[in-house]
């Protein structure tokens, strides 16, 4: 890599911080102040300033800020929870993602003449317009109507699941709630047995849900935990456990000689969807050509507030950045892109 244009990098990074409050409860509420009644119902805390880190061939080339510093880091939270879902399909938990989630989590969740339409793919894919209200939040929240009132949204025609793409959170954790259903465990000790402890990771990383997110599993009070930050919760991790888990994720899910996500869920993961072609199983791709310059298999996980995990197969590079403007990430990762010789 050109040393001169990894050094512009950082500085470029260095000098755009997002323009969000380091207050993340202010900026939450901030935010999404048009969604009625919102609230945040899980743990939240301040953030830290711009910090990231650059690995070409496994060697850290760059780092700055403070990278062991914990931090919130919203929807790249989806990242760990595709990983999740992937676990539960090498392990046979879940048959095939084409499989109706009613077959596995039999509650009422997925039950209608809509819901009972629902398969894994389309929770992954987020093109399953599933509507309701889940543990305080709906799916409305997300994208309330600019005209109308919400009853008019909970009373709108349903779109064929697999159709569309949107981007949910309520939705999102409806599908940690399906995990959860089938691992029969907390969802955050499963990532830590099969994924954070074996990379390496430290033992500052944690997993939330909402304060009343609870269920009753197999006679154990068990929290379903967040995809995201929207009402708080979600993945709280610092900056170097956040590019060893990317480095996995480039590295086909094998860490030294072990396969710890079968390589074949990384490459389907990772695939345009057909409703979306930028947008795989909860992972964001390059179709779009999101980053001019970058080669079309790329993908990404991305944050409210300017998380980015950036992986390039091609060239074994992994890109870690935190609290990013958002205007400057494709000048960012542009010039990392140019420094590769």
């Amino acid at each position: 890599m050109q040393k001169a244009l990894v050094e512009s990098a950082v500085v470029l990074a260095l000098a755009s911080e997002n323009t969000i409050a380091r207050d993340l409860r202010a900026a939450n509420y901030k935010a999404y102040a048009r969604e009625p009644n919102y609230a945040i119902l899980g743990p939240m805390k301040d953030r830290g300033g711009p910090a990231g880190m650059i690995i070409k061939n496994g060697y850290i080339v760059a780092q700055w800020g403070d990278v062991n510093r914990v931090d919130m880091t919203f929807s790249v939270t989806k990242g760990y929870l595709s990983i999740l879902a992937g676990l539960a399909v090498d392990k046979g938990l879940i048959k095939n993602v084409n499989d109706l989630v009613s077959d596995y989590v039999r509650d009422g969740t997925f039950e209608g003449v809509h819901h009972g339409k629902v398969t894994w793919i389309h929770l992954l894919q987020q093109t399953s317009d599933w509507s309701g209200c889940h543990f305080e939040t709906c799916d409305w929240a997300d994208n309330p109507p600019k005209e109308g009132s919400v009853e008019d949204w909970k009373n709108r025609p349903l779109i064929e699941p697999g159709t569309q793409f949107e981007d949910n959170d309520t939705r999102v954790n409806i599908l940690s709630y399906a995990l959860l259903q089938v691992f029969r465990k907390p969802l955050p000790d499963i990532l830590k047995a099969n994924i954070m402890d074996p990379i390496g990771a430290s033992s500052t990383w944690q997993w939330h849900g909402y304060d009343s997110a609870y269920v009753n599993i197999d006679g154990t009070m068990m929290q379903t935990v967040s995809g995201g930050g929207h009402f708080g919760g979600g993945i709280f991790i610092n900056t170097m456990d956040q590019a060893r888990f990317g480095l996995l994720i480039a590295r086909n899910g094998k860490w030294k000689n072990k396969q710890l996500i079968s390589s074949q869920w990384i490459k389907e993961a990772s695939q345009p969807s057909i409703a979306q072609p930028g947008y795989g199983y909860l992972w964001w791709t390059n179709a779009k050509n999101r980053f001019p310059g970058a080669p079309a298999e790329v993908f990404t996980a991305i944050g409210f507030g300017g998380n980015y995990i950036v992986i390039d197969q091609a060239h074994d590079l992994v890109i870690v950045t935190r609290w990013m403007d958002y205007d400057k990430i494709d000048d960012f990762v542009g010039l990392i892109m140019q420094s590769l010789e």
